[in-house]
């Protein structure tokens, strides 16, 4: 069974894979500036604020002692790091060495919002409009419900069901791995798309975002733009309302996306309209390594492979699903139990016994969170066991030839198979050998010349 893996580049990432040109241009603005600053490791950081007044060349030797020896594989980090995103330039020279330099522009924004603070992208709406807004605690709330039903929509498509609700720009990501559509049969969850479901929701959030941005162009957007609003709002504040009026129509289509996932909340008045960031916009501009919001737990593993889960999520639930068998459900507990059909039901659809075991070690209860493992070893290992079981045949696809002329046909056709790697089985009492696809063309022409 092949896996797929998905990979939930952080934003950083995304920025680095820009051409040149349009990453220079980013710099040109002190919010994208600051908030690239922010993401880069510690060690990184360190050294764009140790350089940031230096206008010449730093020798690499002279970096190097700038760190303890154990630090030499996060000093190489840091450097490629730096690199990537061309905030470093590398100057080579024969009689000095390796150099390093700073962007000017990145330099001179950071020098500029260091010094003077800078303006936010945008002011706040001011509170005599007779704008109601939600607390903070509402916002959240509001946020996890369009994040969940957002997922929800997700795993009931592999049940078969339409998608609604669900922008064109959402369904083309959905659409690029997450999905497949045959023929006439509604859309079908792929092996990647029940992997993305038992990611963490910071890895998934960074995945629909990195997917987002990668198709921009298709929708005439220019992706260096979309980064750009994008990172602008890590700095607007959580829960404020901000007019959407002076917003781009590139701009505000890009908010009615982000209100689909619980980024931003939209309301409409009489005569302006605003949108209201939640903590998962205002924090775009942070790591992945560096995020520290993390849910607390819910699932309790015994060793008699049943699971308790504390909740009233149906999503949870439904993820749950996707590798448990679900026995009973009170209003806020889901009684479960891993069973051996279950799991090979969840291997077939291309989850991994490692995910299933992360999602849990990463959702378990804070009274088992404690604990050393959290998760029973027993559970762990006959988890993997389970796995196993079904890798223990090995699928290859070949052909299978009989009927030689003579023995010294078939014996030079072994030969020729096993010069090409190709030779998987043979039979020398009845001339009767297999051999894998790769090499059948170059074995149908050697027998061909074999027997003029």
């Amino acid at each position: 069974m092949p896996q797929v893996k998905i990979i939930a580049k952080n934003f950083m990432d995304m920025v680095a894979s820009l051409p040149a040109i349009k990453l220079d241009k980013l710099y040109n603005n002190v919010f994208i500036c600051e908030a690239i600053l922010r993401s880069l490791p510690p060690l990184a950081k360190k050294y764009v604020l140790q350089m940031l007044y230096i206008n010449v060349p730093v020798p690499a030797t002279m970096m190097e002692e700038w760190v303890l020896a154990d630090g030499a594989s996060k000093h190489r980090v840091a450097i490629d790091r730096l690199i990537q995103l061309r905030i470093f330039s590398e100057i080579s020279d024969r009689k000095r060495g390796t150099s390093y330099s700073l962007n000017p522009t990145f330099q001179n924004n950071l020098q500029k919002h260091i010094i003077s603070g800078g303006v936010l992208p945008r002011e706040p709406m001011n509170s005599d409009n007779a704008i109601k807004l939600p607390s903070l605690q509402e916002l959240e709330t509001y946020a996890l419900k369009q994040w969940e039903c957002f997922l929800l929509q997700l795993i009931n498509s592999g049940q078969g069901e339409k998608l609604t609700g669900i922008s064109s720009s959402m369904m083309k990501i959905f659409q690029r791995g997450l999905l497949s559509q045959r023929d006439k049969d509604g859309p079908r969850l792929t092996e990647s798309g029940f992997q993305f479901l038992l990611m963490d929701t910071n890895a998934q959030l960074w995945y629909i975002i990195r997917e987002y941005i990668s198709n921009a162009e298709e929708r005439d957007v220019e992706p260096a733009d979309l980064i750009s609003f994008l990172l602008e709002l890590s700095f607007h504040v959580t829960g404020e309302a901000y007019n959407s009026n002076t917003l781009t129509e590139v701009q505000n289509n890009t908010l009615k996306d982000l209100a689909d996932l619980g980024l931003v909340k939209l309301q409409q008045g009489r005569k302006d309209s605003w949108f209201i960031p939640t903590k998962l916009a205002t924090n775009l501009s942070v790591s992945l390594a560096d995020s520290s919001a993390r849910k607390e737990g819910f699932v309790v593993m015994e060793t008699n492979f049943r699971m308790y889960a504390y909740s009233t999520s149906k999503l949870q639930c439904e993820i749950l699903r996707l590798f448990a068998r679900i026995e009973y459900q009170l209003p806020n507990l889901i009684a479960c139990a891993i069973t051996k059909e279950s799991l090979y039901n969840a291997f077939d659809n291309g989850i991994t016994s490692d995910q299933i075991i992360t999602f849990l070690q990463q959702n378990s209860h804070p009274r088992c969170a404690d604990r050393v493992p959290s998760i029973p070893e027993n559970v762990t290992d006959q988890i993997r066991l389970w796995e196993t079981d079904l890798k223990r045949i090995e699928m290859t696809q070949a052909h299978f030839y009989d009927e030689f002329p003579s023995k010294d046909v078939f014996e030079a056709a072994c030969d020729f198979a096993r010069e090409w790697g190709g030779l998987l089985w043979e039979d020398s009492k009845r001339m009767r050998l297999v051999v894998k696809s790769e090499v059948h063309n170059q074995m149908r022409e050697f027998l061909h010349n074999q027997t003029k």
